[in-house]
């Protein structure tokens, strides 16, 4: 097989991609059935209906602790006129769940009773027929439908099988799914040692995060051993799957149209390529095809790609094959904090993190990256751009697919500005000590965290701009850019800030001077974040021009990011904390001392949930924490500066 590039000539929609897909496969051979233990089949679908062998209850029982009567013998007992029954005779002691008395009726609860002694009672008022009594079949009644075809079957569904006198189901085979990740870069996580990675290696993780939302789907998977690149090995593995009762198979990476991409020519080769590229983002990737009337899927090899390929192809044709309808996410309107750009004859996936902020909810979109699985992890929620717009605007009102409940989001102390380590252990530190409350950070810079408290996005922000002028943080910002809102100044940490550096320092980096050589390479952090002003601040005393600066122009948003590029060799310095440099054990050029401020609005400074961060941030177990990091002074955390 020759090496040869797809282009996406013949891309579909999403819409137009599984009306092909359940077109083809919606009359599929059915699955199996089998026979399985009641209790054992939570989760499982009915493949027939099931009818009670057994009336529940199957006897008349008494409901309550009391005597037994024929309702008739009561009739005319008042409060004036009590009637005399006789023990044994006219009334009969029982306790709740006994089996009425022959020509018995009602049940008189004790308290009710007066004992006359000589096995002689005395009652005050009448019984009703079925007074306090569970008649046969008040629950279920034999040959009663329980429950009918393609029921999913629940804990409370087991105690109605139970009672209804069965103990054996018929339920579908789950779909038996194999899973065949593929890459010569590939490598497995359970016998790899982290230190022996070699560059370019990749942990293989999809197709565990795969196979775990086939089983949310109620199949079945087996993982294959990892593949390399090699055409022929692929052939004979599909091949032999869909020979041996495989009801689908996917494989994972090798969709693209690079030229080490064959999973498309080996499908054509063995059956047919249904679709090969969908307008999606991300995703566009894709295959669907079939061999031997079985699904087979080239699912996309970055980790976001190929969840969102998966939700929106092979779990709703699992659900097709178990019967059910498929799976929909609860979705509230809410509205985005910034605009977002989107290309036109693309349906993008944004995830976003949600907020209720005041009496709306507010979306921050998270980076793209369709390798990033945090961006899936850390969202609250995803927007989908149809194709035929191009970008949301601002505040404008979009649905949002819910990735967590309402009542969370609801409950969500939402944080918008610099970045800074101390923001994680705070949001730990707060949902260890009250686990319904949740703490969203979004990095934006210090002057974006001033931007949103301005337009009322966030309950606060985190700030460190320096004030070239006589050396404060934040107070000249926050009067300048937030003269109408009226904000509580709250210290956060104190942090060292300076150049992060290889160990041992090869390029001999002493200060801010030497990013000016011609052997240095830097890494910025975007505009508007306080290290940006106190980088361009630091450059203009030293007379140093940005452009002599090379890397000045390439961004990152967070301190970790910046270090993360350090530790890659891709550049030789960059400015951050001293707690970044450290996590990665990197060198560290000490710079300044800064003071990291949260801004809180007044309106939420008095609420609950701003009370418990306050609180947590004055707590001697957040501090010690903050401390353990190194490079952070408490000194001044919880005192209100303004």
């Amino acid at each position: 097989m020759s090496k040869s590039r797809h282009i996406y000539l013949k891309m579909k929609t999403l819409k137009e991609a599984r009306q092909i897909m359940f077109e083809r496969f919606s009359l599929s051979q059915p699955l199996l059935k089998e026979t399985i233990s009641a209790p054992d089949a939570v989760g499982r679908v009915l493949a027939e209906p099931v009818t009670a062998v057994i009336s529940s209850p199957n006897n008349h029982l008494a409901a309550m602790d009391g005597i037994a009567v024929t309702a008739a013998t009561t009739f005319g007992a008042s409060e004036t006129r009590p009637k005399e029954l006789v023990m044994d005779t006219d009334a009969f002691y029982v306790n709740t769940g006994h089996i009425m008395p022959e020509n018995t009726d009602a049940v008189i609860m004790i308290e009710n009773v007066n004992d006359r002694g000589q096995g002689r009672i005395e009652i005050e008022a009448p019984a009703f027929p079925w007074q306090n009594v569970r008649k046969v079949g008040e629950d279920i009644v034999a040959t009663e439908l329980l429950f009918p075809h393609n029921h999913v079957i629940t804990p409370y569904c087991v105690g109605a099988l139970l009672s209804g006198g069965v103990f054996k189901v018929p339920v579908r085979e789950k779909p038996k799914v194999l899973v065949i990740p593929t890459g010569s870069e590939l490598v497995d996580w359970r016998d790899t040692p982290l230190e022996n990675l070699k560059p370019g290696q990749v942990l293989e993780t999809n197709s565990f995060v795969l196979g775990k939302l086939i089983e949310s789907y109620g199949g079945a998977f087996v993982r294959h051993e990892m593949l390399t690149d090699d055409p022929g090995i692929l052939k004979e593995t599909i091949l032999r799957a869909v020979d041996n009762n495989f009801d689908m198979v996917l494989t994972v990476g090798g969709s693209s149209a690079g030229s080490e991409d064959y999973t498309r020519n080996v499908i054509d080769d063995l059956g047919e390529v249904l679709v090969h590229g969908v307008t999606i983002m991300p995703g566009k990737p894709l295959i669907i095809g079939q061999i031997k009337d079985k699904p087979i899927f080239g699912i996309p090899g970055y980790p976001v790609s190929a969840i969102v390929t998966f939700e929106q192809f092979v779990g709703p044709l699992l659900s097709l094959m178990l019967g059910q309808p498929e799976k929909r996410r609860d979705a509230v309107r809410v509205e985005p904090t910034k605009k977002i750009a989107s290309k036109l004859g693309v349906e993008e996936f944004i995830r976003v993190k949600l907020g209720a902020v005041g009496n709306r909810i507010v979306a921050t979109p998270l980076p793209r990256a369709a390798g990033c699985i945090t961006t899936l992890t850390q969202a609250d929620g995803i927007i989908r751009v149809p194709n035929n717009v191009e970008g949301l605007q601002p505040h404008e009102s979009v649905t949002a697919e819910l990735l967590r409940p309402l009542s969370s989001i609801k409950n969500t102390v939402v944080v918008v500005g610099s970045h800074d380590n101390t923001l994680d252990i705070l949001a730990d530190q707060i949902r260890f000590g009250h686990k319904d409350l949740t703490l969203s950070s979004s990095h934006v810079g210090s002057m974006g965290g001033l931007m949103a408290v301005k337009k009322g996005v966030c309950h606060l922000a985190g700030s460190h701009l320096l004030d070239t002028q006589d050396g404060s943080y934040n107070i000249s910002y926050v009067k300048k850019y937030l003269p109408d809102v009226r904000v509580k100044l709250v210290n956060l940490v104190l942090r060292d800030q300076g150049l992060i550096v290889p160990p041992g320092n090869p390029k001999g980096i002493n200060g801010i001077e030497d990013l000016g050589r011609n052997d240095i390479t830097f890494i910025n952090r975007q505009a508007g974040s306080g290290t940006r002003i106190l980088l361009d601040f630091r450059l203009a005393q030293l007379g140093i021009e940005p452009s002599c600066v090379s890397g000045y122009e390439n961004e990152e948003f967070t301190h970790m990011s910046v270090a993360v590029a350090v530790l890659s060799g891709s550049v030789d310095v960059a400015l951050g904390i001293f707690a970044a440099a450290k996590a990665l054990k990197l060198d560290f050029i000490p710079v300044v001392t800064e003071q990291y401020d949260l801004i809180i609005p007044e309106i939420y400074y008095e609420s609950e949930n701003i009370r418990i961060l306050l609180e947590t941030i004055n707590s001697p177990e957040f501090k010690k924490r903050v401390q353990a990091l190194g490079g952070y002074s408490t000194e001044k955390t919880g005192q209100i500066i303004i």
